[in-house]
C-alpha cells in the first residue's frame, strides 16, 4: 500500500497560536476536560461516503475533486478507499468511522455478487481495525439511491421492493456487527412522499415500523447489543418525510413500540431544514431519553437544502457541546462528521483543512459548555426561574395534590398574577454566554 496523502504527516496539537494550517489550535486529545480525554469525550468519525466518495457533484455540475483513489476497477477502488480512510483517520488521531453499504463497496450483477464483495471488503476492513485499532461507530445501509427505491424502501407500495430493502438491510447490520459497530442508523431517504393523491401513508407508516422492528429482532438474534438510530430530517430528496423532526419520531417509535430500542442520531442540519436549531433537537432527545448519537455539520442559512458543510460555528458547537456534557455524554454514540468539502475545495489537502476545522470547533465547543457548566450563572438562573415549582402551589401540582377545583379557589384568592412574574433576561443570559466564551 503507497502512500496517498505525501507530504502530510502527523496532524497534532500545537495550540491557539499556531499559525500552522495543518495543526490542531484547540483540539488537545489527552486533555482532560469534564472528568475525560477530550479524545474520549468527543469521539469523532469519519464518514465514509462524503469523505471518501463525496467527488463535489452536485445538481448543477459534475464532479470536481477525484475520488477514484487511482484505480478503476470497482473492486480495486473500494480496497484503495480503505486504505486511504485509514490513513486519513490515523493522520488526524481519529478513531472511528461510519458507513453505508455501498460506500464500501459498489452494487454488481446481482445481490448475492453484491453480498460476496461487501464480505471481502469487510475482511479487509477487519484486517486494518486489527492493526490500527480504529472502530466503528455506526453502520447503515443505502437504500434511497438506486431506482428500485424511487418511491421508497420499507414505505414502497411494491412489496417486493420491501423484500429487496429488508434484505440489504439484514447485511448491513451484519457488517456493522462483523466491523463491531455499536450503532445502527435508518435515514429515511426516500420514506415520504411528494403527494398525498397516490399515497398510503397509514400502510407506508406501518410498514416502515413493521421492516424497523424485524432488523431489531435480526440484530438481536446476531449478538448486536449496540443503539438502533433514527436521523431525522423533514425533507429533501422527498417534499415530506416520516421522520421529520425529533419529536415526529418520537410519536412513531412510542406508537409502534419501538421506543426501547431506539434513539435519535441527530444532525445540525437536517434540524435546520426542519426550522428548529441544532440545541433544540438535541434538548427534545434528552430530555426524552434518545439522546443517541450526532451528524457533526452545518448547513446555510440562506440556501434551503442539505449543504453539510464543516462545522465551523462554535455558538452552535458550543451549545451542542452543553446538551451532550448534560446528557453525561456519549455511550455508543459520537461525532460523525457528516461534512463534505466545498465545491471548490477540491484538493486531497482539502480534506485534511476540513476536518481540522471541524475538529478544532467542537474542541472549543466542548471547552466553553464545561466552562458554561462549572460557571454556574445560566444554570442558576434557570432554576430560580422555575423556582415556585418547588414549594407550595407548584410543589402541589406537580405532586398531584390538587385538581381545577383546588386551583379554581387559589386563584381566586391569589388575584392577579402579573407582579409574580419575572423578566426571562435573555438579553442578560446571551451575554453571560459571550462572557465565558470570549474569557477563555
Amino acid at each position: 500500500m503507497g502512500e496517498f496523502f505525501k507530504g502530510i504527516g502527523k496532524i497534532g496539537y500545537e495550540g491557539r497560536d499556531s499559525a500552522n494550517p495543518l495543526a490542531f489550535k484547540y483540539y488537545d486529545p489527552d486533555e482532560v476536560i469534564g472528568g475525560k480525554t477530550m479524545r474520549e469525550q468527543l469521539r469523532f468519525a469519519l464518514s465514509w461516503w462524503h469523505t471518501m466518495g463525496g467527488d463535489g457533484t452536485d445538481m448543477f455540475g459534475v464532479g470536481t475533486a477525484d475520488k477514484t483513489w487511482g484505480e478503476s476497477d470497482p473492486a480495486a477502488r473500494a480496497k484503495a478507499k480503505v486504505d486511504a480512510a485509514f490513513e486519513i483517520m490515523d493522520k488526524l488521531s481519529i478513531d472511528f468511522f461510519c458507513f453505508h453499504d455501498r460506500d464500501l463497496s459498489p452494487e454488481y450483477g446481482s445481490l448475492a455478487e453484491t453480498n460476496a464483495k461487501l464480505d471481502e471488503i469487510t475482511d479487509y476492513i477487519k484486517a486494518k481495525q486489527a492493526e490500527t485499532g480504529i472502530k466503528c461507530l455506526w453502520g447503515t445501509a443505502k437504500c434511497f439511491d438506486h431506482p428500485r427505491y424511487m418511491h421508497g424502501a420499507g414505505t414502497s407500495p411494491s412489496a417486493d421492493v420491501f423484500a429487496y430493502a429488508a434484505a440489504q438491510i439484514k447485511k448491513a447490520i451484519e457488517a456493522t456487527v462483523k466491523l463491531g459497530g455499536n450503532g445502527y442508523v435508518f435515514w429515511g431517504g426516500r420514506e415520504g412522499y411528494e403527494t398525498l393523491l397516490n399515497t398510503n401513508m397509514g400502510l407506508e407508516l406501518d410498514n416502515m415500523a413493521r421492516l424497523m422492528r424485524m432488523a431489531v429482532e435480526y440484530g438481536r438474534s446476531i449478538g448486536f447489543k449496540g443503539d438502533f438510530y433514527i436521523e431525522p430530517k423533514p425533507k429533501e430528496p422527498t417534499k415530506h418525510q416520516y421522520d421529520f423532526d425529533t419529536a415526529t419520531v418520537l410519536g412513531f417509535l412510542r406508537k409502534y413500540g419501538l421506543d426501547k430500542d431506539f434513539r435519535m442520531n441527530i444532525e445540525a442540519n437536517h434540524a435546520t431544514l426542519a426550522q428548529h436549531t441544532f440545541q433544540h433537537e438535541l434538548r427534545v432527545a434528552r430530555d426524552n431519553g434518545f439522546f443517541g448519537s450526532i451528524d457533526a455539520n452545518q448547513g446555510d442559512p440562506l440556501l434551503g437544502w442539505d449543504t453539510d458543510q464543516f462545522p465551523t460555528n462554535v455558538y452552535d458547537a458550543a451549545l451542542c457541546m452543553y446538551e451532550v456534557l448534560k446528557a453525561g455524554g456519549f455511550t455508543n454514540g459520537g461525532l460523525n462528521f457528516d461534512s463534505k468539502a466545498r465545491r471548490g475545495s477540491f484538493t486531497p489537502e482539502d480534506i485534511f483543512h476540513s476536518y481540522i476545522a471541524g475538529m478544532d470547533t467542537f474542541a472549543l465547543g466542548l471547552r466553553i459548555a464545561q466552562k458554561m457548566i462549572d460557571d454556574g450563572r445560566i444554570d442558576r438562573f434557570v432554576a430560580d426561574r422555575y423556582s415556585s415549582w418547588n414549594t407550595g402551589i407548584g410543589k402541589d401540582i406537580i405532586d398531584g395534590k390538587v385538581g381545577f377545583a383546588e386551583l379554581e379557589k387559589y386563584a381566586l384568592e391569589k388575584g392577579e398574577v402579573t407582579d409574580s412574574l419575572g423578566s426571562g433576561r435573555q438579553e442578560m443570559l446571551e451575554s453571560i454566554m459571550n462572557n465565558i466564551m470570549f474569557s477563555m
